[in-house]
């Protein structure tokens, strides 16, 4: 990965290496998720960058999280999780700074059972509402191995052949995915530096706040506060789209 300081055109750009001109033009920014924590756990640090850069961020999330099994450290019963997800996700997208924040109700951990030309239209409907010239999103491969991860990717990059807009993939370095998966027995994925088209350079702050808003999935959860050591202030993005 180029080590050259590059800049986009929004006022307040700083702090990214990488592809020269990926982030031009980026005023309206749409991230699509699978799951209420998604923006928050894995691409809040990118979000909080690209609000405070001066672009406008908005999420689209396909279910309600409701298959979860942290649940507060048991002090959320099962019953209770799609009411309290669905709040905890409106409050986390307070904190981050963001536009919009839709919530539809898709079922958990079945996402990919959901025809991809229904979740696409969904998602060009929305990308339509808030003027989105790029789209966000996990990597490919879902970044951590949860199969509705992936197909919100897919929903994502289905949309954008059709709007002509980029589509950029939140990702980890490979030695991150490897340290983790060593650790904790889980199932990242990671990419190699030549891969990886841009590092940027994050406050963890508004994240760790929106974070703290998602009480039912971050208490109990060492592998999200490992991940996030582990990367410091380092965020890192693929090119899904041109």
């Amino acid at each position: 990965m180029s080590a050259s300081q590059t800049r986009g055109t929004i006022p307040g750009w700083h702090g990214h290496t990488g592809r020269s001109g990926l982030l031009a033009g980026a005023r309206s920014v749409l991230a699509v998720v699978a799951h209420p924590d998604d923006e928050s756990f894995g691409l809040g640090g990118v979000l909080s960058y690209l609000t405070a850069a001066g672009a406008g961020c908005a999420v689209l999330c396909f279910t309600r999280g409701e298959a979860s099994t942290l649940r507060g450290a048991g002090q959320v019963s099962a019953g209770q999780l799609p009411a309290v997800r669905s709040a905890e996700f409106a409050a986390a997208a307070r904190v981050l700074g963001l536009s919009g924040a839709e919530l539809l109700s898709y079922p958990d951990a079945g996402l990919a059972r959901v025809p991809l030309d229904e979740l696409a239209g969904l998602t060009r409907e929305a990308a339509g509402r808030v003027g989105a010239t790029h789209l966000l999103a996990f990597d490919a491969d879902g970044v951590t191995g949860h199969p509705d991860h992936a197909r919100a990717t897919e929903a994502a990059l289905a949309a954008a052949a059709g709007l002509g807009v980029p589509v950029l993939g939140w990702t980890l370095p490979r030695q991150v995915a490897r340290q983790l998966n060593a650790e904790f027995g889980t199932a990242f994925t990671g990419h190699d530096d030549p891969q990886i088209a841009l590092r940027l350079v994050v406050d963890r702050q508004p994240q760790r706040r929106a974070i703290a808003c998602h009480q039912s999935q971050s208490v109990g959860n060492p592998v999200l506060w490992r991940r996030l050591e582990l990367l410091s202030d380092a965020e890192y993005l693929r090119v899904l789209r041109e």
